[in-house]
């Protein structure tokens, strides 16, 4: 085997176990036409992903189905392309008249569309149908339901609950390889102000990335360990061995 085909084949071995886009060939000097068209998709797919919208009703009716108390916020960005440009605003809860009065809670849930509400839309609930059972006897909970949010706005509907604990789910950033990835950003005693080195986050969970099941695992050791320690963010350390026996 000549040292060209032995190179090769190990790019190829490589591009089995990754998304990323390795071995993808050549034409001369540009690429297959395949794979132009191919990331010519990836980029439109990403694009559409920013301008997904919260499927409130769809949201809504799982909350009651599970009985589960829940508000609909939105933030003080009036639309899309407000929430796009002025990321302030998005951080920031628009309060009015039709907000009913809210009962104290140890945990709130804030479900919003962030950078790619399909991501919300399609595996929030696959998280928290695993987590709340296992949590329903030791902690109260609400979910808020936030359009246009960035993640800081959970720590005003958090102020708002007056809530221990916000676990925020989230669409990240849509990449070329996944147009529809969920974070969950989670704080204890959070605050109005609050900066990222209080929060934890659990990070790709989507198709090719972490299930639902597996979210829901690591957002309960974080609920359990931040309401034991009392802390969250950077002086909270994941013991990836006592979540593995978990």
């Amino acid at each position: 085997m000549s040292k060209d085909i032995s190179i090769a084949n190990k790019w190829q071995q490589l591009k089995n176990h990754t998304k990323a886009r390795v071995a993808l060939g050549n034409v001369g000097t540009g690429l297959p036409l395949n794979e132009v068209l191919a990331l010519k998709h990836a980029h439109a797919m990403a694009k559409d992903a920013i301008v997904t919208k919260l499927d409130v009703e769809g949201l809504s009716q799982k909350c009651k189905a599970q009985a589960i108390p829940y508000q609909i916020f939105n933030s003080r960005a009036s639309d899309r392309l407000e929430y796009l440009k002025r990321p302030d605003l998005g951080r920031q809860l628009l309060f009015n008249t039709n907000l009913k009065k809210t009962e104290k809670v140890d945990i709130v849930f804030v479900i919003t569309d962030g950078l790619s509400a399909k991501a919300v839309n399609t595996y929030a609930f696959k998280v928290l149908s695993h987590l709340l059972p296992n949590i329903n006897e030791d902690y109260s909970f609400a979910i808020a339901l936030v359009q246009q949010g960035r993640v800081a706005i959970g720590d005003a509907v958090a102020e708002l609950y007056r809530a221990d604990f916000v676990a925020v789910c989230i669409g990240v950033r849509p990449g070329l390889s996944s147009p529809e990835s969920m974070g969950i950003y989670t704080t204890y005693h959070p605050k109005i102000g609050f900066t990222d080195e209080r929060r934890n986050c659990i990070s790709n969970i989507h198709a090719n990335g972490l299930s639902g099941k597996q979210g829901a695992q690591l957002l309960q050791y974080l609920i359990e360990k931040s309401f034991a320690l009392k802390i969250s963010g950077v002086s909270l350390k994941l013991e990836v061995g006592e979540i593995l026996k978990s």
